[in-house]
């Protein structure tokens, strides 16, 4: 049976220089005592697997909100998909596959229902209230360190500091870094950490195109525009478009992807090479991003993913499920808001005092931990008559 120092010894003969490798690890804020047989890491991806906020993600929606049917990507079949690109990615960059795992399976713990319509929604509403906003990569933080509740001596789930960073500096177009606990890490990302960030980017793109073409809310003559998608379909050519056009969206999704992680990977790897990274240490306090796409790939990306905005995002459909989604949430905040007993003891103590700024941040935090399925059922019993509380 191999033991923890096995898989140690094991990441030194075949990691990287500049990996992030477990025996380096900053370590915990709360000391725990070492696994015999899983290294620092593989505990952290455990027990973000077993937390209660993983398995929400299973309910929580991305473009698509659950009202709309069951084919669409959830916020779980999406963290999947962002581990799977990000541990490809990693094992030919010669990463952490163990850090990058944890990390991807943490970085939309904090996403509330309804995707980016909930968060909307929600920072709206909450900044009005207590000035601070809604942030999901600062919600993502606070669960793994304080609303996870499992171990006897500290609240959270008491990651190793490395994922915390790669949570909590989470970047994408849709994640933006920021906060006190943002500033409190001054180390940069991991290459890991880097590499989530651009599997996320990759899943986001490449998947929204899918669910998109699906829905009938875009078209392929919709996408004619993009130098990318014709690229991509010059590659797979005509046959499989006549033959079957079901068909013809998984290979067009499918070369999209593979003709960006070439070009992620050729990229990455001569600024690797011309930088000569000597350990992790040096990644950490290096200021610019080295996991990237050429400046072609990026334009291209840039040019489809403003297509997406243009023709999928304002959709008549998706902008009508967006408001819907937005309304929930608003009538929901408006009815606790007014009443905060209602909600669970264990949310609102009915033995303490709290400022009006407080309660935004408690009902924010409520609403933000609710699935898509709980927060309409929590609609009807509010607002329907005739609905059984």
């Amino acid at each position: 049976m191999r033991t923890r120092k096995d898989l140690e010894e094991l990441e030194d003969k075949i990691l990287a220089s500049y990996a992030m490798k477990s025996k380096d690890s900053t370590g915990r804020e709360h000391e725990e005592p070492q696994h015999e047989g899983r290294t620092c890491y593989q505990r952290d991806r455990d027990r973000v697997v077993h937390a209660e906020a993983f398995r929400k993600l299973e309910y929580k929606t991305q473009v698509f909100v659950i009202f709309e049917g069951d084919y669409y990507r959830t916020r779980l079949t999406h963290t999947i998909e962002v581990a799977q690109l990000a541990r490809t990615i990693g094992r030919n960059l010669r990463l952490n596959e163990d850090l990058i795992e944890a990390i991807s399976l943490a970085h939309d713990l904090g996403h509330p229902p309804f995707g980016h319509a909930g968060e909307e929604a929600l920072d709206e509403i909450v900044r009005r209230g207590s000035g601070k906003g809604f942030n999901h990569n600062l919600r993502s933080f606070e669960i793994v360190t304080k609303f996870e509740k499992k171990y006897p001596h500290f609240d959270g789930l008491n990651l190793t500091r490395e994922v915390l960073v790669g949570i909590l500096k989470h970047e994408t177009i849709y994640d933006t870094p920021s906060g006190s606990a943002y500033r409190k890490f001054k180390e940069g990302p991991t290459l890991e950490a880097q590499v989530v960030d651009i599997a996320d980017s990759l899943a986001y793109l490449n998947h929204d195109i899918d669910d998109g073409l699906t829905s009938g809310c875009i078209h392929e003559e919709d996408l004619m525009d993009s130098s990318l998608w014709q690229r991509a379909v010059k590659k797979i050519g005509n046959d499989a478009k006549r033959s079957d056009p079901q068909m013809f969206k998984y290979q067009i999704v499918k070369e999209l992807i593979d003709m960006q992680v070439k070009d992620l990977l050729a990229t990455t790897y001569q600024g690797l090479k011309e930088i000569s990274f000597k350990s992790s240490d040096e990644v950490k306090v290096y200021k610019q991003p080295v996991v990237c796409f050429s400046r072609q790939m990026a334009e291209e990306r840039d040019g489809l993913q403003q297509t997406l905005n243009d023709k999928l995002y304002h959709h008549w459909r998706v902008e009508r499920m967006t408001t819907k989604a937005k309304r929930v949430i608003q009538n929901l905040f408006e009815v606790y808001l007014k009443n905060p007993k209602q909600l669970p003891y264990n949310i609102y103590s009915r033995q303490e005092e709290f400022t009006e700024a407080q309660k935004y941040e408690i009902i924010g935090n409520y609403i933000a931990s609710m699935t898509d399925r709980f927060a309409l059922d929590e609609h009807k019993r509010l607002f329907d008559p005739y609905q059984k509380v």
